[in-house]
């Protein structure tokens, strides 16, 4: 079997890695020239997009900013999992809120403004805590800015007045209060049949993700029941197929959804290590057909991404249940080098292992660590 995957970054460098195993050939086109690459090494193949489109059993993506011609030929195919219409739900927030609207989905109260004018109706609506996001290409805290009282609006109008605001809208959201951030990474498969992983908590910094633990702790079932009834209509609502993450805010033990990705999850990367079957084995086998795997998790888990550095000492490796996993990029700032994952048999214990990590990396680079290490000790077994 053979899948195609439009990117060519680490998302399907660890696909391809999860295909080894079971027979698939994963390629990978570089989107900005249209070639395929082996997604490990980058290296051009010896085939052009249209024959390796032809040859492959599935065709998918590792990040949902594909151009759309691109998504449009494959689409075409029929082998396109997830569908081109899901793929731009989460390349485009306008997309994302009318579809969690018109499934009842509970998230954040929001406007879209297509006029730099109308903020003033938003913070009317809204109030003066706003987060205003550009609709399209905003990721890793980019894209984003904050109003945080009234007195700010000038300001913030005079750094968006150079958008195309009829091409790319904002979508204006009202602040959320919320508790912590969690997310749901789930797959469901070609017959409708749904897999979803525990729920994991989300520590960002500078809007980046910095640690994930898997399990999230002190989640409810009924928390967590919650939290697989928005993904089932999600999932069903968009005829999904293929791994999905859905970003939340928990309030008290309410969910607000804050973000999808029709993709595999930088939140899901603890799977590699905490669950029997990986969120990059349990995509593939989703979009070529093959029965999804267990997404339970073994134990508690955490992933802590390496992120604009590479001056760690390798020697964290001694720490029993540390698993590093290095994407092989050129070092730059905010740029995601690699990541690792942690497992241990309780809280307190994978708590221990984070404060013995934090002696291996600099804390400049890793600045979520240690606070959580001392969190994660302090739950009781």
């Amino acid at each position: 079997m053979r899948v195609l995957v439009y990117g060519a970054g680490q998302l399907a460098q660890m696909m391809y890695l999860a295909g080894c195993p079971l027979g698939i050939e994963v390629q990978a086109v570089d989107v900005g020239n249209d070639t395929v690459v082996h997604p490990v090494s980058k290296r051009p193949l010896d085939t052009s997009l249209a024959q390796a489109i032809e040859s492959a059993d599935a065709l998918t993506v590792e990040f949902e900013h594909v151009p759309e011609r691109l998504l449009e030929d494959a689409s075409k195919t029929e082998k396109l999992s997830p569908s081109m219409n899901a793929i731009l739900v989460g390349a485009d927030r306008v997309r994302e809120k009318r579809l969690l609207d018109a499934l009842n989905v509970p998230n954040a109260a929001h406007q879209v403004v297509t006029y730099i004018d109308e903020l003033e109706d938003c913070v009317s609506a809204l109030g003066d805590k706003l987060i205003i996001k550009a609709s399209r290409d905003g990721y890793d805290g980019y894209g984003q800015w904050r109003l945080l009282e009234e007195g700010q609006l000038p300001e913030i109008k005079q750094a968006l007045s150079n958008l195309d605001l009829n091409t790319v809208p904002l979508v204006v959201e009202q602040m959320v209060n919320f508790d912590r951030e969690l997310s749901l990474v789930g797959v469901r498969d070609k017959d409708g049949d749904i897999k979803v992983y525990p729920l994991a908590e989300n520590l960002h910094h500078q809007g980046q993700l910095h640690v994930s633990v898997a399990p999230a702790p002190h989640v409810t079932d009924a928390l967590q029941k919650k939290a697989e009834e928005i993904f089932r209509v999600l999932a069903e609502g968009m005829n999904y197929v293929g791994v999905l993450a859905v970003e939340m805010f928990q309030c008290g033990e309410e969910l607000l959804v804050n973000e999808l990705a029709p993709r595999v999850h930088n939140s899901g990367h603890w799977s590699m290590s905490g669950s029997d079957t990986s969120q990059f084995e349990n995509h593939l086998r989703a979009v070529v057909g093959l029965p999804l795997g267990d997404t339970s998790a073994r134990g508690p888990s955490a992933m802590v991404n390496i992120i604009g550095c590479s001056s760690f000492s390798r020697d964290l490796l001694k720490i029993s249940g540390c698993h590093l996993h290095w994407y092989g990029k050129t070092v730059r700032e905010k740029r995601k080098m690699g990541h690792i994952n942690v497992t241990a048999d309780s809280y307190q214990a994978l708590g221990e292992k984070l404060e013995a990590l934090c002696q291996y990396v600099p804390n400049e680079y890793f600045p979520k660590l240690g606070k959580e290490a001392r969190k994660l000790k302090q739950i009781e077994a």
